[in-house]
């Protein structure tokens, strides 16, 4: 594609998220992409100079071993402009140090950057101006549609991209492929094949230092209204006529709008949970509610867990769990997909009975397919195996693949103004639920595999 942006202008570029993501994922693009030609722009509330802004860029590309040409001329040429950006002032100087049509990208949390967006609305907007945000999108479904509104007067859908790293261009492709591709896996890919779905995200990592965020979002809006509800979507899409941004993202909205909370009972389809004292890999982690930033009284989950059912022909009936948490045993990144147990297995076959299980890793992307097979030594007896695959990783990190789409004008990954409300739409009954005490926040010791009483997934 045409490259469109001449500057790339990180809003709350002086944050972890621009140090640790973003810049990271510039050096390799300008690695693997010598031919791009663009300026970068920080900016924030730090009163950095020039030369301390550039130290944190250079820091940032060494950890991607970026190198050649283009990373040395954003190295030379970048600049750092401290700056209140929820002032029309402030971003017109911005605009001002900018080389040709700029993206902002708001690496900013959601109140901010909403009041940016009205500062926006005071000016004479740069012709071609792309805007780029970070989830959470707003922080209801009210916030959300009054945000799309708003955005809407400033640019057009096209040129407003909602990021969700999650969703980079490997991984979305490595789902279709293997899907769409394979004539034995299409046919099954229904209610009247597959038992139960499950998509897990658990990390080792506790807080680390992110309180001023995560405990006012808390598992369920950081991760399973956001980044899961995104996977799912795109793992139960109907085919798309093509991979471009239309076709993609009108399947994505289809199923969004389908999916409810299962049995329309977020008492019964949801659980909380938070973390105690523990450790984890030798390592010693305190309670959370004894982290520091972090108001006990909010009652803030780290491990979320909501089951939904979508209703259509090809999902009818089967529940979708959504799995998230911190501080966990074993880091487990994945959509299991089980399927319905075999009809009739011959007496005189004894041993593993297990339907078989379909697990797509994400983050490295890979797969396993899990079977039922005679075994060697006693043809009576059924042994498990697994049948595994690695996908092709891409040549860009996620983020990369995400800035690549902002830089060439190409919205594919990034989600539509719609599904965003969809996705608050989808958990509202939950956050209601848990506001009112519904659903009790239970305990599980950091390094465990949760509470004691949850079945385990898979």
């Amino acid at each position: 594609m045409t490259q469109t942006v001449g500057t790339l202008v990180i809003l709350g570029a002086s944050g972890d998220l621009s140090s640790r993501l973003l810049l990271p994922a510039v050096g390799q693009l300008l690695t693997n992409h010598p031919e791009r030609r663009f300026q970068l722009v920080g900016a924030g509330a730090e009163d950095w100079t020039d030369a301390k802004w550039r130290q944190t860029v250079r820091a940032s590309f060494k950890t991607v071993k970026a190198n050649g040409p283009a990373v040395e001329q954003v190295l030379k040429s970048t600049a750092y402009l401290s700056a209140d950006v929820t002032k029309p002032a402030e971003l017109q100087r911005i605009f001002d140090a900018c080389e040709g049509t700029p993206a902002l990208y708001f690496a900013l949390p959601p109140a901010i950057t909403a009041r940016a967006c009205d500062a926006l609305s005071k000016l004479t907007l740069p012709a071609g101006l792309t805007l780029a945000l970070e989830k959470p999108f707003g922080t209801d479904k009210r916030s959300a549609t009054a945000l799309n509104k708003r955005l809407a007067t400033l640019v057009p859908e096209e040129r407003i991209h909602r990021v969700d790293h999650f969703l980079g261009n490997s991984t979305v492709l490595n789902l279709i492929g293997l899907r769409f591709a394979n004539s034995i896996l299409e046919p099954v890919w229904n209610g009247d094949h597959i038992q139960r779905v499950d998509i897990v995200y658990d990390e080792t990592l506790g807080l680390e230092g992110r309180a001023r965020y995560y405990d006012n979002a808390g598992a369920l809006m950081d991760m399973i209204q956001s980044h899961l509800l995104q996977v799912l979507a795109v793992f139960a899409m109907e085919p798309p006529s093509a991979l471009d941004a239309t076709d993609l993202r009108d399947a994505k909205a289809t199923v969004l709008r389908a999916t409810r909370v299962w049995g329309d009972d977020p008492a019964v389809a949801s659980r909380r949970a938070r973390y105690t004292a523990g450790t984890i890999d030798g390592r010693k982690l305190p309670a959370y509610t004894d982290e520091p930033g972090v108001d006990p009284a909010r009652d803030t989950e780290t491990l979320a867990e909501l089951t939904v059912e979508i209703d259509n022909w090809r999902w009818a009936g089967v529940p979708i769990t959504l799995r998230s948490g911190k501080a966990l045993g074993s880091k487990r990144r994945e959509i299991l997909v089980t399927f319905k147990p075999a009809r009739h297995i011959p007496r005189g076959l004894t041993g593993h009975k297990e339907p078989t299980m379909l697990r797509i890793m994400l983050a490295p992307d890979a797969m396993s397919l899990e079977l039922n097979i005679n075994g060697p030594d006693d043809p009576h007896v059924i042994e498990r195996v697994a049948l595994s695959a690695d996908f092709g990783p891409g040549l860009l990190l996620a983020y990369g693949e995400v800035l690549e789409g902002i830089l060439d004008g190409d919205p594919s990954l990034s989600v539509r103004g719609d599904t965003a409300v969809e996705m608050w739409r989808i958990v509202a009954p939950v956050i209601s639920a848990w506001k009112k005490g519904d659903v009790p926040l239970q305990s599980y010791r950091a390094g465990s595999a949760g509470p004691a009483s949850w079945k385990h997934i898979g």
